[in-house]
Order: structure tokens, then sequence, then C-alpha cells
């Protein structure tokens, strides 16, 4: 090794390159490099999901060149674990609007309270939930409601005990940062993609219990909810980071700022940015299609982050959308169709799955980039690096403006001249795993998908048993053909 760093000295300073002294700190350096160097005979494969860090020497002069924008260490998911620096004391409860989730929305909440001796935060309008009020008047109701009303008599009991020590809140007006240590939603996967929308900074970690109709973003079952969060609260789970996408619209005339901004920068405050958009929703401005209604702080220099896609369409224009594809500035191509979806991994399995993308798992580093119907046979999805930027406009040529939603929420008009910026936030959402990143994503596929469902090609034993058979046996047995999923196991119960 002592030779090795004199050669590379001796080398160094013939280019005339360095000085003598730097020249040996370059060597020390790559003495170091090449001291950390993996050990062919103990490499073996790596647990992570993205990719081993990799070795940043190629040969015995080439190596990468370092900036302050290098990062090289990338994270195996499978150690990504919760812990506390301190005790969670505050707990969002989050529901589903369903009379079904009232029961275990109740059982939760009193344990929280009067086991854990937690702060509950719930919305507002769960206190305005007419089963759970006894000040209704029923005679101004329907038959079937006052029975509804009748049968969850024990729960509301319950739960009128406890409403006084709850904390509400209401979306579009509070703001819920640094309040919030622990999030518990109850219900499909719109409450995980709610609990997104109510944070646009760090998201506190979340806990979803299935109690929707998919649920393939809620792991958890209600059945021993105590165990579960016990361990939760003890630091006793793993974590899959679900990346999510900033966005910002760029308005024809505006003058043109940089649309990545350092965190801290003149961004709105996440209430009051949900404020606004409150507004435009109940006034009315995101229905009709002679509706030219843009939000004038969705500029250059506010931005929204979307946990599943953003997607670009034509509204109810009868026209093909023709929208321009910029990746980091340059000019990639253009979509002709319906629109575009951009979307996360963790959004790869909804919209962009129906379009036609390719399922990616929550904790690979990508951006999607899916067409909507395109008018070309040769225009695939698309994979690109998390960290890059997409700008996305209107052809000039094009017949008609487009649509844009975030999450499928605040529904604007993307005109000539507007841009939409795209990249990854640095804000991810910790989703807590039932049992780990790799078998909750792919107990999701199975159950919510039926993922790779078939029927199971016979082996040429049992091929060959039908071929010497009479031909009534065989029909007979064509008939009671099994269909099996991915793992094998039988769907026929």
């Amino acid at each position: 090794m002592q030779h090795q760093k004199l050669r590379l000295a001796a080398t160094l300073q013939r280019q005339g390159s360095l000085s003598a002294a730097a020249a040996v700190e370059e060597a020390k350096e790559q003495k170091q490099q090449v001291a950390q160097a993996p050990d062919p005979r103990i490499l073996r494969r790596t647990r992570s999901l993205n990719a081993p860090s990799p070795f940043q020497q190629f040969g015995p002069c080439g190596r990468i060149m370092k900036n302050s924008a290098m990062v090289m260490q990338i994270q195996d998911p499978a150690s990504q674990r919760l812990t506390w620096y301190k005790p969670p004391l505050t707990v969002l409860v989050i529901k589903k609007k369903d009379s079904q989730v009232l029961l275990p929305f109740v059982q939760l909440v009193e344990w929280l309270v009067q086991e854990k001796h937690m702060v509950v935060w719930v919305e507002s309008a769960v206190l305005e939930d007419k089963l759970l009020r006894d000040d209704v008047k029923l005679e101004n109701e329907s038959a079937k409601f006052r029975q509804v009303h009748g049968d969850y008599c024990g729960v509301r009991e319950r739960f009128l005990a406890l409403r006084e020590k709850l904390v509400t809140f209401k979306d579009g007006r509070d703001d819920l940062t640094d309040r919030i240590d622990f999030i518990v939603c109850l219900g499909g996967d719109g409450t995980l993609l709610y609990a997104s929308q109510l944070f646009q900074q760090s998201v506190p970690p979340v806990m979803a219990f299935y109690l929707g109709s998919l649920g393939f973003l809620t792991p958890f079952q209600c059945d021993n909810f105590q165990e579960q969060v016990t361990n939760v609260l003890e630091g006793h789970a793993a974590l899959t980071l679900r990346s999510r996408l900033r966005c910002s619209i760029h308005r024809k005339g505006e003058r043109r700022k940089e649309s990545l901004q350092p965190a801290g920068s003149s961004l709105l405050k996440p209430s009051h940015h949900r404020y606004l958009n409150y507004i435009e929703l109940n006034n009315g401005a995101s229905s009709g299609a002679n509706n030219n209604y843009c939000n004038p702080h969705m500029s250059s220099n506010n931005s929204i982050l979307v946990l599943n896609e953003v997607v670009i369409n034509r509204g109810p224009s009868p026209y093909l959308s023709n929208i321009d594809i910029f990746l980091d500035g340059k000019y990639i191509t253009s979509v002709q169709g319906d629109g575009l979806i951009v979307s996360t991994p963790t959004g790869s399995t909804a919209y962009a799955a129906a379009a036609g993308a390719s399922m990616i798992h929550p904790s690979v580093p990508a951006i999607l980039v899916t067409p909507i119907c395109p008018h070309s046979l040769s225009f695939r999805p698309i994979v690109v690096p998390a960290g890059v930027e997409l700008r996305i406009s209107i052809s000039p040529d094009s017949r008609n403006t487009s649509r844009v939603s975030f999450d499928g929420r605040n529904d604007q008009e993307l005109n000539h001249g507007d841009s939409l910026r795209v990249t990854t936030s640095i804000y991810p959402v910790p989703s807590i795993c039932s049992q780990d990143q790799i078998s909750d994503w792919f107990d999701s596929l199975a159950e919510g998908l039926h993922w790779n469902v078939r029927k199971r090609q016979k082996c040429l034993d049992e091929l060959s048993d039908l071929t010497a058979s009479g031909s009534e046996d065989t029909l007979d047995e064509f008939d009671n053909l099994k269909i099996y999923d991915a793992s094998g196991s039988s769907l026929d119960t």
C-alpha cells in the first residue's frame, strides 16, 4: 500500500497538476478509498431495493468528481426502522366517512385517551356526525336513519363521554405543522392521501388500518389494534418512505423564478394554501366547462405536494391534448393524446397502472411518466430518476388548453404559455409497515389487484394421465381445473 501511495504521488507530480504536498494528500485519500473497498471474497448480494452504495474509484486513475450536489449513499430500505427520540404524546386520528367505521373509531380513541393517556386530534366534522350526536331532531329524519341512529346508541354514549377530551381542527383553517406526533388512519387509501394533503412539509409516521373497499395502502387490520399500536409506540416497526412530488404552476407573464427552492423559502404556509384551495372549491371554481379560474397563488414560488400523481388531461375539450415535456430544461417529446400522468412509485399502482405503466415498489427512487391514450403505438411509459425536474407545457400549436389536478384535487386550467414543474419532494410520507417493506407490497398486489392470478399449467405426468383416459373423463378433468394465484395457492374455496 505504501508503494501505491508513492507511485500515485510521483505520477501526479510528473503531470504538474499538484504540488508535492497536495499530491501526498491526494494519495492518502486514494489509500482510504482503496481501504474501504469491499473485499470480493466476502461480497454478498445487497438486500437493498435500490442499489448498493457504488464504489467511487474506477481503475487506477478515474473517480467521481466531488461536488456539493453529489449524493452517493443509498440507504437499504430494509434498514429503515421507526424510532422515537421522545415519547409521542399527540395523535391525529383520521377516519373514513362511513357509519361502519364509527365503532372501531370510538374504540381506538377511547383506548388512546384512557390507556395511553395521549392527546387525540380529530377533524371538527367528526363532532358534527349525526350518529354521534344526541341532539338530532329525529322527527325530521327518515325512518332508515332513525333505525341506524338507534343501533348506534351505545357507540354514541361512549363517544360523548370522550368528546370534551378531544382536540379538533378544520382543514383549510388550522395548521398542524409540528403539532402532531403520530397519525392513525381508519378507512381506505383515501385517508392516507388526505393525511398527505394535510401535511405539506414534514409528515408524522402514519399507521393505516384497512376499513375501506380496496386498502392497497392500508396494511393493518383492526382486530387487535391495541397490540399493534403499542408495538409502534414502542418503536418496533419498519417504515416505507413513500416519496411525493413537488408541483408548481408558472403562469404566463409572471417574472420567472427558480422552481427548485431550498427548504424554508417563501412558500405559503400549508394551512393558508389549503384555505385558498378551500375557497376555490366552495366557490365552484373547479366545476363547469367555461371555468377559466386559476389560483393566483399557485405561482413559481408556491408548490403543492402529491402522494400519487399529477394528471394533465384535455378536460371537456373534444380535441387531442398536445403537451411538451422537458427534462432538466431539455426537450424530450410531445404527448398527443388524452393527457399525461406524472406519478410517484406509490402512484404507480393507481391511475398509472390503469394506463399501462409498470408497478414500482415505493422504495425505488423514481418518477413515472405515463401517457393517457396516446395517438401513437410506440409511446410507452417511461421511468426517470427521482432527482430530475420535469417541465410540462401546452404545445404552441395545440388546439386547446389542458386541465391539471393533484391527487384528484385542486383541478385547474393550464393555458398556453403556462408551465407545470414537477420534481421529487424532500418530504416523504413515512408509512408504517405491518410486516416489512417487501411483504406488505406484494401482499397488496396479490390481495388488492389479484396480481398474476392465472390457471395453472398441468405438469407432463398429469397431461399423460389425461391423454390415456377416456374422452368423457378428460372433459371432466378440464372442468375441474383449479385456478391458482401468484404464490401457487388454489383460489377455489
